[in-house]
């Protein structure tokens, strides 16, 4: 991942931003060599020329270092619901994230070129895997406030927790589905068009299952 520090950042958090890039920097280098489980938090400190408190310091998983752009995936989202035309509904908003994302080969969606290396190297860990799935729920508790908020919902609504729990779903479906077609052919165009299918067919059902709300 790669972080752009600002000049308005004073010196101290430009230098720990830049500490923490060179961490990040070297550990998918090491996890992309060597794969994820056979990297120690030892080599990546010797990598990234600091202690291994350091390390922990910046992330204290050696799986964050792995999956280090989430934020940067839940900025995205929260940017698609909120930025969205007054008449688009929050369903709406997310289909067309995905069909940017598409359009724009966005990175935060590894299913062009360099990045199948990132999902071929987590697939080979059940360490990330397993990552992966806390992630998923976490995202999809998350995604639920993010949707309830956008239309003065509470947090617990139940609308919102069965709709991003179908989003998400479709998603991980559609992203594994368009995934395996680059990864056994190449093909990125044809690993875009199963992608968007199935997002558009999905999100439709997940639109249905909350009909008659704000949602959709």
């Amino acid at each position: 991942m790669q972080e752009h520090a600002s000049p308005k950042l004073d010196r101290r958090t430009r230098k720990r931003l830049a500490t923490r890039q060179a961490i990040s920097d070297s550990a998918t280098r090491l996890f992309m060599e060597h794969g994820f489980d056979q990297v120690t938090i030892d080599e990546i400190a010797e990598a990234a020329d600091v202690g291994r408190m350091t390390v922990f310091n910046h992330f204290p998983r050696k799986e964050d270092m792995f999956f280090d752009r989430e934020d940067e995936v839940r900025e995205m989202v929260f940017a698609a619901i909120q930025g969205r035309e007054e008449e688009m509904s929050p369903v709406t908003a997310l289909r067309l994230l995905a069909h940017r994302c598409i359009e724009d080969r966005n990175p935060l969606l590894p299913l062009f070129g360099a990045p199948l290396r990132f999902v071929a190297t987590a697939l080979a860990s059940e360490a990330l895997k397993a990552r992966a799935r806390q992630m998923c729920s976490e995202f999809t508790r998350v995604l639920a406030a993010m949707l309830a908020e956008s239309i003065d919902r509470p947090a617990d609504d139940t609308d919102a927790h069965l709709l991003a729990g179908l989003l998400v779903a479709t998603w991980s479906v559609a992203f594994f589905e368009g995934y395996n077609v680059a990864d056994r052919n190449g093909d990125a165009e044809a690993a875009g068009q199963i992608f968007l299918r199935l997002i558009d067919r999905g999100f439709q059902a997940a639109a249905a299952a909350v009909s008659g709300t704000p949602y959709v």
